[in-house]
Parts: structure tokens; C-alpha cells; sequence
């Protein structure tokens, strides 16, 4: 390159500043602009697989991650009363996928991304829209309340309700409900010891992992319309669908305050998007490929995105090439996921949990054959050795 190109990333959530750390790396300027007045994510925790974490690997902090992560040790899926239905472990997902499944609060995650970009390259209370798109002959053009900026390269990493994804594909029908709202909570437990479980009852479920530092990361999900909310608040509402479950979760709801729940319906693009550029614009992460969370790929499949973006950063249909097809694949499997640990019939609750439970008499590793083809993607190039920034 003659002069220095220039990226402007909009949106500073995982996705954006993933990207963003990924086209620093190969001499890009970049420009992040957050129309947020922080970086503070919205969410609680988020679970790393070996994928991301090979991901993280090339931007030079997967081991600092690791470091940094609760180790998910043996586990598995269980009803509502308890019985285990199926158990994994963190070595046997280590030895299958080389490498483990990590847990950590998505803030750290955050706050390491951020470091990796040089000072003054994230812009916050940054209202961003794309005016032009661009082309082989003029630049990208996206406009803010500070001026407009131009760039060689815009990636559109503003979420779920993208407005440059409206822009480039208005045909499209965007994000649609998937039918369940969840629950996310980060909190100490105190007393409480417990394997990392996910519980699957009748139209709901619920997951208890602990976190490194002491708290523990908690979520459910739960068949409803989408726009409701409690009466009172969400913490009742947690212990009325989930209080007689099995323990640690009556812990759980016990040490939590109702203002410690988050509570969101659950929005995908069911329909794939034709193309995740156009122009000068590429499209990554929820404003790509929003996923149900069941699969916890979301924010996993994002970070694939912004190491293979950065890498074909100049033949932006080389990347839609390289993630359509994937994040496609993953989301089915996320959609069929929720389907499964929602399901509402009693007859077909019977059958799922007696075959589950028989398969992983036949196949311990059954949780893990979830995640074969997924867990064991590797990146379009190698790994910055730690400590030095040379691959």
C-alpha cells in the first residue's frame, strides 16, 4: 500500500473490537466509533471454545485468556430434578478439540480487546451512519455528529439491528423472534460447589457455571411472547419458573438481587443474508449472523469473523465466501439446539431425555459430538507467538 488504509469500525462490542485489533495487526489505521457513552457490554458472561479462543490466538491474547478464564470442568446436562442425563469434562473437550472450553465475564474480554488498539482509535458517544458504501473507484463514506469520515474499508459490527446491514440489504427481512426470552446473571454465591450443568425442563432451561474469581454465572431461557416482562420483577419471576429446580439454583436465586437479572427476548436473522459485503462494507458478528445463544457461538463465531476479515480485508467476497457458508451452518445448528431444550411436548420431553441419556451410556463424548465442526475450526493464519507480536 501506497499510504496507510484506513478502517472505520462501527459498533465497539466484541465483534467491532475484535476486528478492529485484527486490521491494526496488519498495519491498518483504524477508527472504532461506539455510540455508547463506554465500552461497557451488555450482557454477563460469555463461554470462549477452542475455535475463538485459536481466534484470540492470532490477535496474541489466547493464552492471556485462558489465564484469565473459568476452567469448565466435568458437567454436562441434567433435568429438572437433578439426574444427570449426560456428562462431559474439560479434558475430554481439550483432547477432541485441542483445547477447552473457557467461561469469563464479557467486560475482561472487552477491556483486553480495547488494549490491543493504539490510543485515541476507539471514538465513544459516536453515532455512526454509512452514507456511501463505495466502490472499486471512491472510498466508503460514514458520517457522524463530529463530521463525516471516509475509509478504504467499513465494517459494520453494530449488532443485531444493524442499520448498515438495513442499508446495504433493505430487501431483507431482518432479525425475527425466536419464540424464548432469556435471563443472564454474574453474582457470589457464597458456599456454593457445584459441576457446571445446563438443566432442560418443559419449554425452559437453565445454566449455573462458576466463574474464576468466586462469582457464578447464571442463565435461563424460557418459551414466552416476545415484549413481556414481570409484574414485579425478574428475579420472581426466575423463582416461580425455576425455584423448585434442583441444587445450586435455589442458591442461586437466593443470593441474587432483582436488579442483578437481565432479561432479553431472543431476535436471529432466520433468513442468511445473500452476502456479508458489499462495496467497501463487510458485515460481521450480530449484524451478520445473529444466532440464538443455545450453541454459545454468537459471540464466538464474531471473533472467527474479525481474524478472517482482517485477513482478506482486500477481496471482501473472499470473506463472505470463507463465513457465509459457516455462520450459516452454525446458526441452523443453534436454532435446532434451542428447539430441543425448549420443547414443550411431555410425550417428546420423554423421548428426548431417555434417548439422550442412552446415547450417552453408548457415547460418553455425546455433549462434545455437538460441537464437532465447529470447536475445531482453525484460522486462515497462524498464531502471534506470545509476548513477541511476530507469527
Amino acid at each position: 500500500m501506497s499510504q496507510q488504509s484506513h478502517a472505520v469500525v462501527i459498533g465497539g462490542g466484541i465483534a467491532g473490537l475484535a476486528a478492529a485489533a485484527a486490521l491494526h495487526r496488519t498495519g491498518r489505521q483504524v477508527t472504532v466509533l461506539e455510540r455508547s457513552p463506554s465500552l461497557e457490554p451488555v450482557g454477563a458472561a460469555i463461554s470462549l471454545s477452542p475455535n475463538a479462543l485459536r481466534a484470540l490466538d492470532v490477535l496474541g491474547i489466547g493464552d492471556e485468556i485462558r489465564d484469565l478464564a473459568a476452567w469448565q470442568g466435568d458437567g454436562g446436562l441434567r433435568t429438572p430434578s437433578g439426574r444427570w442425563l449426560t456428562r462431559t469434562n474439560a479434558a475430554a473437550a481439550a483432547e477432541r478439540f485441542g483445547g477447552p472450553l473457557v467461561l469469563l465475564h464479557r467486560s475482561t474480554l472487552i477491556d483486553r480487546l480495547a488494549a490491543l488498539l493504539p490510543p485515541g482509535a476507539v471514538r465513544t458517544d459516536a453515532d455512526a451512519r454509512l452514507a456511501d458504501a463505495g466502490d472499486d473507484r471512491r472510498p466508503a463514506r460514514v458520517t457522524t455528529p463530529d463530521g463525516a469520515l471516509e475509509a478504504d474499508l467499513v465494517v459494520a459490527a453494530d449488532g443485531i439491528r444493524s442499520t448498515v446491514r438495513q442499508a446495504l440489504f433493505p430487501a431483507h427481512p431482518g432479525p425475527r423472534h425466536a419464540g424464548f426470552t432469556t435471563w443472564r446473571l454474574v453474582i457470589p454465591v457464597p458456599g456454593a460447589a457445584f459441576a457446571s450443568h445446563e438443566t432442560w425442563g418443559r419449554g425452559r432451561l437453565w445454566g449455573t457455571h462458576p466463574l474464576k474469581d468466586g462469582r457464578v454465572y447464571a442463565y435461563a431461557a424460557a418459551t414466552a411472547p416476545a415484549g413481556r416482562h414481570a409484574a414485579d420483577d425478574e428475579k420472581a419471576e426466575l423463582l416461580r419458573r425455576f425455584g423448585d429446580w434442583h441444587d445450586p439454583i435455589p442458591a442461586v436465586l437466593a443470593a441474587a438481587r432483582p436488579e442483578d437479572v437481565l432479561r432479553h427476548d431472543v431476535h436471529h436473522l432466520a433468513e442468511p443474508l445473500p452476502a456479508y459485503h458489499r462495496g467497501r462494507v463487510a458485515l460481521l458478528g450480530d449484524a451478520a449472523h445473529a444466532m440464538p445463544p443455545n450453541l454459545g457461538q454468537g459471540g464466538n463465531q464474531a471473533l472467527e469473523d474479525a481474524v478472517v476479515l482482517a485477513h482478506h480485508a482486500d477481496d471482501l467476497a473472499a470473506y463472505t465466501a470463507a463465513r457465509l457458508p459457516r455462520t450459516t451452518a452454525v446458526a441452523r445448528q443453534a436454532v435446532r439446539t434451542a428447539r430441543l431444550g425448549l420443547m414443550r411436548s411431555r410425550a417428546g420431553i420423554a423421548v428426548r431425555d431417555t434417548a439422550i441419556a442412552a446415547l450417552s451410556r453408548i457415547r460418553p463424548d455425546l455433549l462434545l459430538r455437538g460441537f464437532e465442526g465447529i470447536a475445531d475450526w482453525q484460522p486462515p493464519y497462524p498464531a502471534v507467538r506470545a509476548g513477541t507480536g511476530e507469527r
